[in-house]
This record gives structure tokens, sequence and C-alpha cells, in this order.
């Protein structure tokens, strides 16, 4: 992750993972995850932040491990969720998760604190933890024309969707769509493909 965004979380991380619990619940992104998940399956959340989402899963049928490179926002989802399991990685490597591992994969609204530059790889390899099959969702937020970082420092990458696309090719495409998102109020792109057998 891009050093100054993952500084950004790591000395706030409270006060983030106060403003998302906050938000309305996003209920856009759970029907997505009930419309095409895999009921039962081995499921990854790349970038988990605070733990919402992996408590989400956990309650609704989709056993989940939550994963962040932030080690503030992974203490808060800890102290939120102590049951669960959480643990620190950080894009594009992924260290220590096997490829062919999950049934389902979500990384919400993460690759655009990403250099541009590590963006494909970064899909690519979390496609590639995604079992022959399996379920890969993938969002991000839209910035037009040049990157921006906000108040906080935090990047957020412009690029264009077929970055992210060109990585996906051999997939089957679910659904692929740019929306305002439920929960945040901002414009996302999300994807949504199968992994190919």
């Amino acid at each position: 992750m891009d050093r100054p965004t993952l500084a950004a979380y790591d000395s706030d991380a409270a006060a983030f993972a106060k403003d998302w619990h906050e938000q309305p619940a996003p209920h856009d992104l759970h029907d997505i995850v009930r419309r095409f998940f895999v009921v039962g399956g081995a499921t990854a959340d790349i970038g988990c932040g605070s733990g919402r989402e992996v408590a989400w899963l956990n309650a609704n049928g989709f056993p989940a491990v939550g994963y962040d490179a932030s080690d503030g926002l992974l203490a808060e989802a800890r102290k939120r969720y102590p049951a669960l399991k959480f643990a620190h990685v950080e894009l594009p490597d992924l260290p220590g998760i096997a490829a062919n591992t999950f049934d389902n994969v979500l990384c919400e609204t993460v690759i655009m604190h990403l250099d541009r530059a590590m963006i494909a790889p970064s899909v690519a390899r979390m496609l590639d933890i995604v079992k022959p099959g399996g379920i890969f969702y993938l969002s991000w937020r839209v910035t037009k024309g040049a990157d921006q970082r906000d108040q906080h420092r935090r990047l957020y990458a412009a690029f264009n969707a077929s970055l992210v696309l060109a990585e996906l090719s051999t997939t089957s495409v679910l659904l692929d769509e740019e929306v305002v998102s439920a929960s945040s109020g901002k414009r996302i792109h999300r994807v949504v493909v199968r992994k190919r057998g």
C-alpha cells in the first residue's frame, strides 16, 4: 500500500473505524454477496479495515478471514470482533496465502490506495488466491483526472477500469458497474467475476 496512506490509517485507526461503523450498512454490497458468493465457502476480505464486513460475512454463511496492511486497523478489528480471524498482509504479494485457497475473495474499495503500477499485479494476485470456479468481488473509488490525496494524505489513484479488467480477461464477468455506494455515498466501480476451472 501507499506508505502515506498506510501511515494515516495506522495513526488514526480508531477514528476511521468509528466513522466506518457509523455509516449506513452497505446493503447493496450484501445483496451482491448473497447473489454471487459460494455459500459456506472459505472467504477472504482483502483490506478488511476494522472488520465490519468480516463480521457480516461470518454471520451470514460465508466463513471469512480478514486481511489488512494496517496494524492499527487490525487492532481495531480484533478489539471489536475477538472471536474472528484477522491477519497482516500487503498487496500485491499477499505473502503466506497460497494460490487457489478461497471460494470467495472480497476486496472493497482498497486498490485505489495503491500506486498505479501496483494495481494490475495486485488484481492478478487476488485472482490467484481464488479457487477455480470461485468468486472474486472487487471495487474501488472512482477518481477522475489525476491522482488525489485527501486531508489525511490518503492516495486516491486515478485509473481506467480497463487496467483492472485486463487482469480479469480469463474470468467470466458476472457484474461490472459504476454506482454510488449505499454506505459511503461515494462513486465506486465494482466487478464480480468467476474464476474459470
